[in-house]
C-alpha cells in the first residue's frame, strides 16, 4: 500500500513472506505464465536468508515453474493419459512438468 502526499510516497512494509504467499502465486500456474510467476516468486523470497524454510519452499517452486515453462501441464496429480490413446501422436508438445520438453 502507498500513501501519496504532495512531496513523498510512503510504502507500507510487507510482512515476511509465508508458505501461503508462495502457494498463492504458484497454485494456479500454467505453462504460459510459468516464467512470469517464477520471477515474482524469486522477488518474493529474495530478502529471506539462506536456509529459511519459506525460501527453500520458494526455490522448490521456482524449479517446478522452470520445468512447467517447457511443459504443457503440471500433471502433479492423477493418472496420465496413455500415449496409446487415439490422437496422442497429434499432440507433439504434450509434456508434464516432471518430464518437460527438451530445451532448444
Amino acid at each position: 500500500m502507498t500513501r501519496r502526499t504532495a512531496e513523498t510516497v510512503i510504502f507500507a512494509a510487507m510482512a515476511e513472506p509465508t508458505f501461503d504467499d508462495v502457494q498463492a502465486l504458484v497454485g494456479a500456474a500454467t505453462p504460459h505464465f510459468a516464467f512470469q510467476i517464477r520471477a515474482r516468486v524469486r522477488q518474493l523470497i529474495d530478502e529471506l536468508p539462506d536456509g529459511h524454510p519459506v525460501r527453500r519452499f520458494g526455490e522448490e517452486q521456482i524449479d517446478l515453474l522452470d520445468r512447467l515453462g517447457y511443459s504443457s501441464s503440471k500433471a502433479a496429480e492423477g493418472e496420465r493419459a496413455p500415449r496409446s490413446k487415439p490422437g496422442w501422436q497429434q499432440i507433439p508438445s504434450s509434456a508434464p512438468a516432471d518430464r518437460p520438453l527438451p530445451r532448444g
